[in-house]
């Protein structure tokens, strides 16, 4: 099984950027440890991360054939980003948002995902951990699919 994480603006500066929030943890050991964990369940993760709209879009554009399902983390985009959106709905492949926090209790700006309605699901505001648990609803979902899960 091949996923693609997918990273949005300003998720490069985890540890840095308000930790309050988002943790202490940095961008490149939360990617070495998904990757790790990903490998342990035999699963193959790539990684993107970009504070550009377009290379986003991109590279959601090239995932199709490529993978088996799409974690994104959107970062602001998610509110108001219908480029993005269009970009999901297009590529038909499976996407889980993920957030850090939870922007259903932040500013009211937040609140609002323009993206969540084109993905098969969210996962908010249980910090670095829900990128764990959308791995792990891509290996139970997909596994079962096809047969392998029992």
């Amino acid at each position: 099984m091949r996923l693609l994480l997918i990273n949005g603006p300003n998720l490069n500066l985890l540890g840095i950027r308000e930790p309050g929030i988002y943790g202490n943890i940095t961008y490149e050991d939360l990617i070495a440890n998904l990757q790790n964990y990903s490998k342990n369940l035999g699963i193959e993760l790539s990684c993107f991360q970009s504070n550009s709209e377009g290379q986003l879009i991109d590279r959601l554009h090239e995932a199709i054939g490529e993978v088996d399902g799409i974690i994104l983390n959107p970062g602001a985009l998610t509110h108001y980003s219908y480029s993005l959106r269009d970009a999901i709905s297009a590529i038909q492949l499976p996407v889980l948002e993920v957030h850090i926090s939870n922007i259903h209790s932040r500013e009211s700006f937040r609140n609002v995902s323009l993206t969540a309605p084109v993905c098969i699901g969210q996962i908010t505001g249980l910090g670095i951990h829900g990128y764990y648990l959308a791995i792990d609803f891509f290996v139970r979902n997909l596994m079962k699919e096809n047969g392998s899960l029992k």
